[in-house]
């Protein structure tokens, strides 16, 4: 937690004077797209920095919540809204489900995060379309992220949520293997839960609340 605050101030200070040696123009081609490569890390180390120390506060009890009743399904469609362009330059859809109202007492940023890991899963090492959907399962409200791709592999399954986990190390993989952790993270401090329910289908389940 300590290390991964700390970090974020020279990954900040070091992106300014990038950004600041980017502005004058005095570098060839080759120097330019060097430092744009380099701002372009500083993004991901501060992304990585502010996902350890989510997981961090977690572990600690510490992961604070700003709770207010929210429609799963909103949360779904901002989702598909995100990533729709992303998916389309890959050739890719994202659809929507059709899903009963069901409101959750949830963290409007959090959950965004949470839901858009998987959807960004679905599309690094997923397949085909992706569909969104959530819904009423017994008494918790369910949001579910499906692709069509050959899901995860049976002996990642156990652990897929696991900091750090990447998956299939036979093929190369981008990311830091947080993104899932973080999603059962969010989904704990909720009160639910997030599982794999199928190959291909990730599903998280949060307590319902009053509309």
């Amino acid at each position: 937690s300590d290390a991964s605050h700390e970090l974020r101030t020279p990954i900040a200070v070091a992106k300014t004077e990038l950004e600041g040696a980017l502005r004058t123009g005095d570098y060839g081609p080759d120097v330019g797209d060097a430092i744009r490569v380099a701002i372009e890390e500083c993004d991901s180390l501060w992304h990585l920095a502010e996902d350890l120390l989510l997981v961090a506060r977690a572990d600690e009890g510490h992961l604070d919540l700003l709770l207010e009743p929210i429609d799963a399904q909103v949360v779904v469609a901002g989702a598909r809204d995100r990533f729709v362009d992303r998916a389309t330059s890959q050739g890719r859809v994202i659809v929507l489900e059709d899903g009963p109202p069901a409101i959750i007492s949830g963290d409007r940023i959090r959950l965004r995060q949470a839901v858009g890991n998987l959807v960004d899963n679905a599309l690094r090492h997923g397949g085909g379309a992706i569909e969104l959907w959530s819904g009423q399962i017994d008494e918790a409200v369910a949001i579910e992220v499906r692709d069509h791709g050959a899901g995860f592999p049976p002996e990642i399954v156990a652990g897929a949520f696991d900091r750090f986990e990447r998956g299939d190390h036979s093929r190369p993989r981008s990311g830091a293997g947080l993104g899932l952790a973080i999603v059962r993270a969010i989904a704990e401090a909720h009160g639910g839960t997030a599982a794999i329910v199928d190959r291909s289908t990730v599903r998280i389940s949060l307590p319902g609340a009053s509309p």
